[in-house]
């Protein structure tokens, strides 16, 4: 099934996307701004169920790659997007069928639209992560040990590079990572083709429509003067983890990387506690009074108390009131496999997985 991708979801999915991307994706606020413009000129999006996918179809998978904080600053244009779509096409002499993005995370949610709106090519309800990671061994895609490459990678200056082969998904991720750094620590990427067969089988299905619902719900919470993190909460089956407010933030872009850590000083019936909230472009794990409470795969998502908006880890601020929730990760990130390549050991954190919502 295709349908039309209407402008009034646009919004929505913005919401939704960021909430869902656990701190990363990039803020998907000038993104918005993209595609809405690719509207007002005329240029549409089309959704297809990843279902409707023929098995040897071929799907471009694409994001922008690189450090959020210089995401702000240094813009992907749809036209980036694009060329490397473009540029894979060229490589590989196929034609693809669709787009979609690598993770439903923030502003990459929206990517696949701003070249599918410049290429006029449907977009695939689905992504590799049902959430954000900021490396390229964190897909499904990987857990599936399906081929890493080739892989395009474009920039602002006219550079345009593609990975013909790579050892290994580390590999690949290192290989790029370090041209990514190189042309400034952000660009737009079209990563390994897939084909429908691929997609179906591995692909996390149906987040683009997760991630517009979930905008609505907190649209209708606001419209009606109703908490939007007990929308979020409700509609998700998330839990909440920390209410307070940011004291400190340790934010430095290194080796194509927003990392550090967030301190919180606890509010309501968590006053008197405090969280540290580490990061890799998301948050990762969560220590409550020096305890690991919360940590990757489970999605943990910082969202202002008031509105709740996410805050990403590029846009925490001193003083802003936040709550700490989580959200229950895809099944195939819970895996023995899925943790190897997501869990807490994978950022270095040498902890046994444990999610909030183990019974």
């Amino acid at each position: 099934m295709i349908r039309e991708f209407a402008a009034e979801e646009i919004d929505p999915l913005a919401i939704g996307a960021w909430i869902l991307g656990t701190g990363g994706g990039g803020s998907p606020y000038l993104a918005q701004l993209n595609l809405k413009q690719l509207y007002a000129d005329g240029k549409t999006c089309r959704l297809i169920d990843p279902l409707a996918l023929e098995d040897d179809d071929y799907v471009a998978v694409v994001s922008k790659m690189g450090a959020p904080l210089v995401g702000q600053e240094r813009l992907v244009d749809p036209a980036h997007l694009a060329r490397s779509v473009l540029v894979m096409e060229d490589y590989i002499g196929k034609q693809f069928r669709a787009i979609m993005s690598v993770e439903i995370g923030g502003g990459n949610a929206i990517s696949p639209f701003l070249a599918g709106a410049v290429l006029d090519r449907p977009v695939v309800d689905a992504d590799a992560m049902g959430r954000a990671y900021p490396e390229a061994q964190m897909t499904s895609f990987a857990i599936g040990d399906l081929q890493m490459y080739p892989l395009s990678l474009v920039d602002c200056r006219d550079n345009e590079v593609v990975v013909t082969r790579a050892a290994s998904w580390k590999w690949m991720e290192r290989i790029s990572r370090k041209v990514c750094t190189e042309v400034g620590s952000t660009s737009a990427t079209c990563k390994a083709p897939r084909t429908g067969k691929e997609v179906k089988e591995w692909g996390v299905l149906h987040t683009v429509t997760k991630a517009t619902r979930l905008g609505q719900a907190v649209l209708k919470a606001r419209a009606a003067h109703e908490d939007p993190i007990a929308a979020v909460l409700a509609h998700e089956g998330g839990k909440i983890v920390f209410k307070g407010k940011v004291a400190d933030v340790d934010r430095r872009t290194t080796g194509g990387f927003l990392r550090g850590a967030a301190k919180l000083e606890g509010l309501d019936t968590d006053r008197g506690s405090k969280m540290e909230l580490a990061f890799q472009n998301e948050w990762a794990v969560g220590f409550r009074d020096g305890e690991p409470v919360v940590m990757t795969p489970d999605l943990i998502c910082v969202l202002d108390t008031v509105s709740g908006e996410a805050i990403g880890t590029e846009t925490l601020r001193y003083g802003q009131r936040v709550t700490v929730i989580a959200l229950p990760a895809p099944e195939i990130l819970l895996t023995p496999k899925g943790l190897d390549h997501v869990g807490p050991r994978a950022f270095g954190y040498d902890l046994e997985f444990k999610s909030v919502f183990a019974a």
